[in-house]
């Protein structure tokens, strides 16, 4: 029986480094099984709330217990008292205040109360995060082998990164519903000009899209609903458009919206203008697709060359290393 050494790869343990490449492919393989399997239904926890509301308003009950009228009454105390400090503090401006509520609603959260909570983390996170930082820098060792500059661009980009923290929260809720909007104003506007054509009227077309792009398209189902809404109680059905190119931060749905005020004003037909509209964003959407296309190859040439090319030498160059190995250790 012949002994010798075990077979190498580029200076490591051809079976320790088969083991652990066969560990890391079992486990992205568990992870992909995990992540196909859990995929949940975004509008199942929507819809179900909607349809406890809807039993709570049939049985004529404005809140579902005492229990949660106590918390909205806390809620709303705490609220109340984050609005006293600031307003002590000479913190609180209307112009500011005004901005957050507009970026809530952007983000799709819609209680104003949180514009408050807004302005209060912008003062708080840098002292939360700003004070232990300066502390670790200046006032341990933890750093003390790094420049001046370098502990003060530390701490100045900790102070800055805490005081933005919630507006890039809310920059990226905001980009991610507008996306998600854009994606189905094609879809919704088809919708409008068949209801249109249908001879419906725009409050009525707005709730039946509603209904019918809720499940595809939850957020903008959400906001046509409200529009149907507030088209059915506002003196001024101009105010109603006005408020959904306010609450989507979208040029597209801005030309919808003027479209939908000139119809209203002038009386011109709206199917046609709703169909040309339609058109020409669903020629932008193949757009931004093909141009997503052409950049995939792009893209993929970093995960190629870190991880791809790696592993196809390994599988390809690995019996040869390794009987070249026992070549030279015999």
């Amino acid at each position: 029986m012949l002994t010798g050494p075990a077979p190498s790869l580029l200076g490591f343990d051809a079976a320790s480094v088969a083991t652990i490449l066969s560990g890391i492919a079992v486990l992205s393989m568990l992870v992909a099984l995990y992540v196909a399997t859990s995929v949940r239904d975004p509008m199942a926890r929507r819809v179900k709330a909607l349809n406890d509301r809807r039993e709570q308003l049939k049985a004529g009950i404005t809140a579902s217990t005492s229990k949660r009228r106590a918390k909205l009454v806390q809620k709303n105390e705490a609220t109340d008292r984050i609005r006293d400090l600031l307003v002590s503090m000479k913190v609180l401006q209307d112009s500011q205040l005004k901005a957050a509520q507009l970026k809530l609603m952007q983000a799709g959260i819609r209680s104003k109360d949180w514009a408050v909570a807004v302005i209060f983390g912008r003062l708080m996170l840098p002292i939360l995060f700003g004070l232990p930082m300066t502390y670790i820098v200046y006032g341990t060792d933890s750093f003390a082998d790094w420049s001046p500059l370098k502990a003060y661009a530390l701490v100045a980009g900790t102070l800055i990164l805490a005081y933005k923290a919630p507006d890039i929260y809310l920059k990226n809720r905001i980009t991610k519903r507008s996306d998600a909007i854009r994606k189905g104003l094609p879809d919704a506007l088809d919708l409008l000009v068949i209801c249109a054509e249908a001879g419906l009227t725009v409050d009525a077309a707005f709730t039946r899209v509603s209904r019918e792009l809720g499940r595809a398209y939850p957020e903008l189902g959400e906001e046509f609903s409200l529009t149907a809404i507030e088209l059915g109680f506002l003196t001024e059905r101009r105010q109603a458009f006005e408020n959904l190119a306010l609450r989507i931060n979208l040029d597209a749905v801005k030309g919808v919206v003027t479209t939908m005020i000139q119809t209203e004003k002038y009386g011109t037909p709206l199917a046609s203008a709703l169909r040309v509209l339609s058109a020409e964003f669903r020629n932008e959407r193949m757009m931004r697709a093909e141009e997503k296309a052409a950049r995939l190859p792009a893209i993929m040439t970093v995960p190629l060359i870190l991880f791809i090319l790696p592993t196809l030498f390994v599988v390809i160059l690995g019996p040869a290393a390794c009987s070249i190995s026992d070549a030279f250790s015999k």
